[in-house]
This record gives structure tokens, sequence and C-alpha cells, in this order.
């Protein structure tokens, strides 16, 4: 059965490229993300800021339907009126247009564009976030698929030796307990082969849930055999990389330019401000009494309004408080930047260090291979133990176990960092 999910995964083959590209097209959460991007687009208007005029259109009518009774002083005569309607109908467009409130509307429509800045710069953290996590899932799926191989490799050693040692006990030359052994060595080395295969699916589904796609249980395998951990990195050129372009630097910064525009706008209120209106209306009047029949009025008016806010009793406090605010988004600037640093240099230090553990495990790896097939040739002319067999063979598995280790631990090392420079999207170049 395992051998027969092994078969169906070559069916389809990806590139880290292109899990990356579907990811960023169908993951849910970018999605969500990029529709908050649109929504803060679409706020950052002149109209939002107030610095358009208001237009109101309105139409009305009104009715009265009366009965008088009226009684005349001289004869004390009384004339009785029943039903009498008047009717009132009117239409009217009305402008109000504030031309002037200190600069607030300025520095309200530059908060907005802020706003949209920032949204931006958000979304593209969000996709980094999610690159990084997706080539940290597509290598780690490599080294499960390198490691199945190892294992399957061992369990293919382990089958060959149990055969040769069955082989030497029926002709008498190995004891029954070391076929013992050599099937326990094999049954051990089949089960680490069924866990593995175990892994490796947790890899796939999680690769299939971040590329948002519904069949997670489709199989599929990787064009990389290896973890390629040969891109040559420099720790002055990745710090200068931060500084100009990690988001949440970025975020940061604009967090501070949003306060400053938040006391801009308060400090309008130490100006004046100035309104225009106007509007244009149209009026009918019909009566059933009195000498008026009927009445038109048309016309337009319009005005001037001046003023200025004296005293609201919160402006001071306001005030102090908008300053305090640019003070702590300046800090938290600064905090950011060193906490960057902090958390480039520790990188960088893992880097290094498994960059040369590498080099020292892909040596180890050569020397295993080679004894492996020193122990195995005289196992075959009976100078080897099985239990000497054995360690040779455990040596050579845990070398190749370790090289996996270490080449992924290091390209991890390697997503972060390029992630803490803002160059994390060169995966997809």
């Amino acid at each position: 059965m395992l051998t027969l999910i092994i078969t169906s995964a070559q069916d389809e083959t990806n590139t880290l490229k292109n899990c990356i590209e579907r990811g960023l097209e169908n993951n849910y959460s970018l999605r969500i993300v990029r529709n908050k991007q649109q929504i803060a687009e679409n706020n950052s208007t002149w109209a939002n800021a107030g610095l358009l005029p208001k237009v109101d259109l309105s139409a009305g009518y009104n009715g009265t339907l009366n009965n008088n009774e009226t009684t005349a002083r001289e004869d004390g005569s009384t004339t009785k009126q029943s039903n009498i309607t008047d009717h009132t109908l009117n239409a009217g467009i009305d402008v109000k247009w504030l031309i002037f409130d200190g600069f607030k509307m300025q520095a309200d429509y530059n908060r907005l564009k802020e706003l949209k800045l920032q949204s931006e710069t958000q979304t593209r953290l969000a996709v980094e976030d999610f690159v990084a996590a997706l080539t940290a899932e597509y290598y780690n799926f490599v080294q499960q698929r390198a490691r199945l191989r190892n294992l399957n490799y061992a369990v293919k050693l382990s089958r060959e030796r149990l055969r040769i040692v069955y082989e030497r006990y029926v002709i008498g030359d190995n004891s029954r307990l070391d076929l013992l052994q050599a099937r326990v060595d094999f049954n051990a080395d089949s089960a680490e082969s069924v866990k593995q295969h175990e892994l490796l699916a947790s890899s796939r589904i999680r690769l299939h849930e971040l590329m948002a796609e519904k069949d997670i249980d489709k199989m599929f395998t990787v064009a990389d055999t290896m973890v390629d951990v040969n891109r040559p990195l420099n720790f002055d050129k990745l710090w200068e990389s931060t500084l100009q372009n990690n988001a949440s630097l970025l975020i940061a910064a604009q967090d501070k330019k949003i306060a400053e525009t938040d006391l801009k706008s308060i400090r309008s209120r130490d100006y004046p401000y100035l309104s225009l209106n106007a509007g244009y209306g149209y009026t009918f009047n019909k009566y059933e009494m009195g000498a008026t029949e009927k009445r038109k009025q048309w016309g337009a008016d319009f005005g001037v309004t001046l003023g200025f806010k004296l005293f609201d009793g919160n402006r001071n406090r306001e005030r102090r408080n908008a300053k305090i605010a640019i003070q702590n988004a300046e800090l938290e600037q600064q905090d950011l930047e060193l906490s960057l640093y902090s958390d480039l240099a520790d990188l960088w230090q893992a880097y290094e260090n498994n960059t040369r553990l590498l080099a020292l495990e892909r040596q180890n790896v050569f020397a295993a291979r080679e004894n492996y097939a020193i122990a195995h040739e005289r196992y075959l002319l009976g100078d080897l133990s099985g239990i000497e067999m054995r360690e040779a063979q455990k040596s050579l598995l845990d070398a190749e176990e370790r090289i996996l280790v270490v080449e992924y631990n290091t390209k991890l090392c390697e997503i972060s960092l390029l992630q803490l420079s803002g160059n994390i999207m060169v995966y997809i170049e």
C-alpha cells in the first residue's frame, strides 16, 4: 500500500515558484488582507476628508383642510365654510461648502493617504509572511521526502542483511540469535519508514492548506530533491536592506506620520473657519379663500459664514496627548529598529554556525558511506559480525539524518534573514 502511495505522488510535480504563485492567488487570509487594502483605498478621497461641497436636492408638498365659521360683529350673522383646502408645493437645491477650517481637511486627507499607504505596507507584510511560511513548509516537505528515501534505503539494506543471515542460518553458519536480531532490525527500520509516511503526509496537507486547495488529500511531489542552501548572504547588505525595506519598520514610520497629522488636525481649531452656502428654490401656493388664488415664487439665496472657535475645553489636553503620541511612535520605531538588528544578528550567527556544520556533516556522510561499503564487503566475507554491520548501517543513517537537519536549519535561517531584510520575494523570481 505504501508503494502505491509513493507512485501516485508522481502525478503532479511542483516547483517552489508555482506553489507560491498559487498560494498568493488563492490563500484566504491574503484575499481578506487585500480586501481591507481596497477599503483603505476607497476611503482615501477628497470627499471623505470634507474637501468637496455638499449638494442637497429636496422637494415637498404641504396641504391644509379647514372648516371656517365667522360671526359678524354688527348683526351677529354667521357664515360657515367647509372643506377649504390650501396647497403648497416647493422644490430646491442647496449647496454648502466649507472653504477653510484651519487646514483640518488637508490634515484629514493626508491622514487618509497615509492610511492607504500603510494598508499597502500591511498587505506586503502579510504577503512576505506567507511566502516565508510556504517556503519553509516546501523545504520541510523536501526534507521529509529525503528522510523517507533514506529510511527506505535502510529498509532495503536490512532486508538484504536478513536474507543473508537466513541463508547462513539454513546452512548452519549463523545462529538463531543472529537471525532474530536481523529480523528485529528489519522490523524497526520498517516501522520508522511507516512513521515517516505520516510526517510526509502532514507536510503535504499543510502545503495544500497554505495554497487554499480544497482537495488537501491530493498527492503531489516537488521538483527539488534536496534543500538548496547555496545562496550567498552578506550581513552588512542585509542590514542596509532591512533599514530600507523591512515592512514592519515602514509601518512604524507611517504610524509616526499619522500621529503628526492628528496633531495638525487638532491645531486647526486655532484658526478661523469659512464656509459658503447657496441655494435655488421654487414654491407654488394655491388658496381657496382670500384675494390671492395662486402664488409662484422662485429665486436664489446665498451667504458666507466666518467663525472662530474661542474655547472648547479640550484643545490643550488633546494637543499635549498628540505630541506624546508622536514621541511614542518615534520611540516604538527606534525600539523596533533595535529589535530587528538583534534578530538579524542572532539569525546571522545561527546561519554561519549551520553553514560550518553543513560542511562538516557533508564530510561525515562521505566517510560514513565509505565505512558502510567496507563493512558490507567484510560482512559478505564473514569477517564482520551482524552487530558490527548494524552499527555501520546506523552510523550511515545517522549521518544522513544529521545533514538533513542541518540543511533545513540553514535554510530556515536563510528564509528568516531574507524576510527581515525585505528580500523574501526572491523565491519567486
